[in-house]
């Protein structure tokens, strides 16, 4: 059951502080979602982005050749995305016909945070231990997003879906970033904390993420309820549970296709993700190429993560005053500037500037993207539906690096790469111009 239909709900358990409501986070179970952002952003900053693929490529994959090295490292992050997007639909299937989205979601955080601590295990030449666990753990945090994004509209209404989504990525930009800065204290200067050297301050890092990850995950478990289930699948207990719900998740399909506004949400967010996932896979390697050193691109990641938590509150309040939509439109034009000012790159200076702007748009336009399609799907498919989001989303992790990958070898240089990425914001604001939100409401209504 909805906020919008068991209205005395939103009343519950509320705090009435008007700070706390203009964020979103006024009662307790929008500030345990939320919570679950913090808890999961350690990984996308630590084990994702920042420290594991150093150590993958200096400690586990030591004497093999850069290139093998890459190979192996994208590999094992290519199997992980295609994974997690063949079963997603199947498993939201499941979570919406059994209600278990907590119990699932817990399945992979405990299945993640185990993956994550035994990275302490990995030693020198260890590469297959290496990517099988950080594919195991990739497929395990990328899962587990399918049923907390899928719990957003069952605990806010369609009026706080905006802010309460721009909040969790805010404070998931804070956690992250904390985290981040002690691992990177860690490791750079180990003696400092009772370490030995650098290698037991990145061993001691992935342990942090794990603890993390697991703790604060909590607070959602305990003060989300779980919402009932509200569809009987067909002949469940005759058929099996997988048939079942490979037959839902058929169904599902046909009717996504038939709330136009949702789908067309689909493929907007494809295209334009498509681009935002381009420029934070290639950012590090651009950077290398045109000669910024290692140390400049991790401080502007650190960047990114501070930088991004004061504007995904204020995406938030923002989306607001003008709309999701309106809001998006406005990301996706600083996206089109940030493609042109880093086709002119030349200094430090300005990656951190371009690392400012990326920091001010990231988190506000996924989160929107998030709480846009939310508020069109039916609230008893929310996994479901948020299965196919996922999928959506993985697929944008291979077309637009692949673009870029075909702009560099027919160009010979990754500028006009860089430059090329607009085509998929200008195409996903194109798409994203003919979804009619109040209409897309009103279906689902």
């Amino acid at each position: 059951m909805t906020l919008e239909q068991n209205p005395s709900a939103q009343s519950r358990g509320g705090l009435d502080v008007p700070f706390l409501r203009r964020l979103g986070l006024h009662r307790p179970e929008l500030r345990a979602w939320a919570t679950y952002d913090w808890a999961n952003s350690p990984f996308q900053s630590t084990i994702i982005t920042a420290v594991f693929p150093i150590f993958f490529a200096d400690v586990a994959a030591a004497g093999l050749s850069p290139a093998e090295t890459t190979a192996r490292f994208a590999w094992a992050t290519t199997i992980a995305v295609a994974i997690t997007a063949l079963i997603g639909p199947f498993l939201g299937a499941i979570a919406d016909a059994h209600a278990v989205r907590k119990r699932m979601l817990a399945a992979f955080v405990g299945l993640g945070t185990m993956t994550t601590a035994l990275m302490v295990f990995i030693g020198k030449g260890d590469w297959p231990l290496a990517a099988a666990l950080f594919l195991v753990a990739n497929i395990a945090v990328a899962t587990s997003f399918i049923f907390y994004d899928s719990l957003l509209p069952h605990i806010a209404s369609r009026e706080e879906m905006d802010r309460v989504s721009t909040s969790g990525y805010a404070i998931g930009y804070l956690g992250g970033g904390i985290v981040l800065a002690l691992n990177l204290a860690w490791i750079l200067a180990p003696t400092s904390f009772g370490l030995t050297d650098s290698t037991s301050g990145i061993r001691l890092s992935f342990l942090s993420v794990a603890v993390w990850w697991a703790v604060f995950t909590i607070p959602l478990l305990r003060h989300v309820p779980e919402p009932p289930s509200l569809i009987t699948p067909s002949d469940a207990a005759d058929v099996g549970v997988i048939l079942a719900a490979t037959r839902q998740v058929w169904d599902t399909f046909h009717e996504l296709r038939g709330h136009r506004n949702a789908f067309l949400m689909l493929i907007a967010f494809l295209l334009y993700n498509d681009g935002i996932q381009t420029i934070i896979r290639m950012a590090a390697v651009y950077g290398a190429e045109i000669g910024i050193d290692r140390n400049a691109q991790i401080a502007a990641f650190l960047l990114v993560q501070f930088v991004g938590i004061p504007c995904s509150f204020l995406f938030g309040m923002f989306a607001g005053r003008v709309g999701a939509k309106t809001a998006i439109f406005v990301a996706l034009g600083v996206y089109v500037g940030i493609s042109v000012l880093g086709y002119a790159m030349t200094s430090a200076w300005q990656f951190f500037v371009l690392a400012g702007m990326v920091g001010a748009v990231q988190g506000g336009s996924q989160a929107l993207s998030r709480s846009l399609f939310a508020r069109m799907i039916p609230p008893k498919k929310s996994s479901e539906y948020f299965g196919f989001f996922s999928v959506f989303e993985k697929f944008a992790g291979i077309f637009g690096p692949a673009f870029f990958a075909l702009a560099v070898t027919l160009t010979g240089s990754s500028r006009p790469a860089v430059l090329s990425v607009i085509v998929f914001f200008v195409a996903g604001g194109i798409v994203l111009a003919r979804v009619d939100v109040e209409a897309g409401e009103r279906e689902v209504a």
